[in-house]
């Protein structure tokens, strides 16, 4: 009852603004023809004046040029019935015809400038790196480091606020959050699942970088902040990122430094990354979600973006295209501290790998993280929370419990069980209850041992 009754208040009083706002046109349209009969009995009287006294001057022609001017774009301010957002632009919801024909976003002639960059994540920092030290070194029950002398990791993943459209895209996802929880439990990550949205510009795939900013600003005690899509999924539980590898570095992402050449819209991959939290990360967040905010600068990016990157189809700006253009067009600032990562599969593609998981337990063992036994299988193009999918959702679905289970069964084993299958959720147990527990334990524990 109470919350049927809010929506009709709500419905009421949103009602109640938009006839304010008509009235208000209204009291405008009829000051502004009051004004325009004014105008047209001054400029007849004057101009038969002029011409009876034989002088039409440049000014007279320059100043009823400018009232012309000054009528249509009031009228066009009047006809627009929507309020601008970021950039002086309308929203993404106005469909009004005259806004649209009013509003023009000239791309760079050489596209290699973006020229809207005053959009704010927060409050300027920048000198994050002393507060930072300066505030470890104040907290020394919160070191930087785990309790095996590692730097500190936060795992972070989200999903959208609300239910999935079907019921098997909830079931998938949150077979995909229990998968992250394992690894992290694994290999003493710390681990954050997000459901809000921070900014109501940035939504979508962009609403990651607010959080990110957050959380690092939030946990000066974390040395490296990973984003892993909820789409993926941890195929190699017994892999540890090389963070020995990039010392010097600040951004770690899977890509293909020859693409990165050739401006290539895929040669990164910004579903998963590591971002180090130092001052340098700020500053590339800053830079990276300027084309982020909803409605006609997303539209704007879109479009530069596929003037751009080669291979790009027409759609709005998204944070992968967004990342590559940044660092091809800001090379000298951003470069030099990103490691693309060419080595192991941070983000596997699905599609070549999830058929082939018994061939790897049959030849390989976990630990490896490349093609023998992939890290991360990345589910991209799976939309098995939304509305559509590039692939079909059976096979979607099908895939993901392969990979899910192929995943489980090197968790499951440490307690003795094992899926039936990799196409089964069914579980058998595979150590015989009479045997010495401890031992088995002590076998269980070798993670990268051959499945047998």
């Amino acid at each position: 009852m109470g919350v049927a009754g809010g929506g009709r208040l709500r419905g009421s009083s949103g009602s109640k603004r938009q006839q304010r706002r008509r009235t208000m046109n209204n009291v405008k349209l009829t000051l502004l023809c009051g004004l325009m009969t004014v105008l047209v009995l001054r400029g007849t009287v004057g101009f038969n004046l002029l011409l009876n006294s034989g002088f039409v001057g440049g000014d007279a022609a320059d100043a009823g040029a400018k009232a012309v001017d000054d009528i249509e774009r009031i009228l066009g301010e009047i006809r627009s019935d929507s309020e601008p957002d970021y950039g002086g632009l309308p929203d993404d919801d106005t469909d009004d015809a005259a806004s649209n024909s009013t509003v023009h976003f000239t791309l760079p002639a050489d596209a290699s400038t973006w020229p809207y960059r005053n959009y704010s994540l927060g409050p300027r920092i920048t000198q994050w790196d002393a507060m930072r030290q300066q505030w470890l070194s104040q907290n020394p029950a919160f070191p930087s480091v785990d309790a095996r002398g590692n730097p500190r990791i936060l795992l972070v993943t989200g999903s959208p606020p609300g239910p999935c459209d079907n019921a098997m895209g909830d079931h998938y996802l949150l077979k995909a959050t229990k998968n992250k929880i394992d690894y992290c439990r694994l290999h003493g990550v710390d681990v954050v699942h997000n459901m809000a949205h921070l900014d109501p510009e940035l939504t979508g795939y962009w609403s990651k970088i607010p959080l990110l900013r957050r959380l690092m600003l939030a946990h000066p005690e974390v040395e490296w902040v990973w984003w892993v899509d909820s789409d993926a999924i941890f195929t190699d539980m017994a892999f540890e990122l090389p963070l020995h590898r990039y010392d010097g570095r600040n951004l770690v992402v899977h890509g293909y430094p020859d693409l990165l050449e050739k401006r290539s819209w895929i040669s990164l991959n910004a579903g998963i990354f590591l971002l180090r939290n130092c001052q340098w990360s700020l500053d590339l967040l800053d830079a990276w979600v300027q084309m982020g905010p909803r409605g006609r600068v997303r539209d704007a990016a879109g479009r530069l973006l596929r003037a751009s990157l080669t291979g790009r189809p027409e759609f709005a700006g998204d944070d992968q295209s967004a990342l590559v253009y940044l660092l091809l067009t800001e090379r000298e600032r951003w470069i030099d501290k990103v490691h693309i990562e060419t080595e192991f599969y941070l983000h596997g593609f699905w599609p070549g790998l999830v058929d082939r998981y018994e061939e790897m337990m049959a030849a390989h063992h976990p630990g490896l993280g490349d093609d023998r036994w992939p890290f991360i299988t990345h589910f991209v193009g799976c939309k098995t929370c939304g509305r559509y999918e590039d692939y079909p959702l059976d096979r979607c679905l099908s895939s993901m419990e392969r990979a899910f289970n192929f995943a489980d069964n090197q968790v499951l084993r440490l307690y003795g069980f094992r899926h039936r299958s990799l196409a089964s959720p069914k579980v058998r147990r595979v150590v015989d209850p009479r045997t010495n527990p401890l031992e088995a334990k002590e076998a269980a524990l070798k993670m990268d041992a051959k499945f047998q």
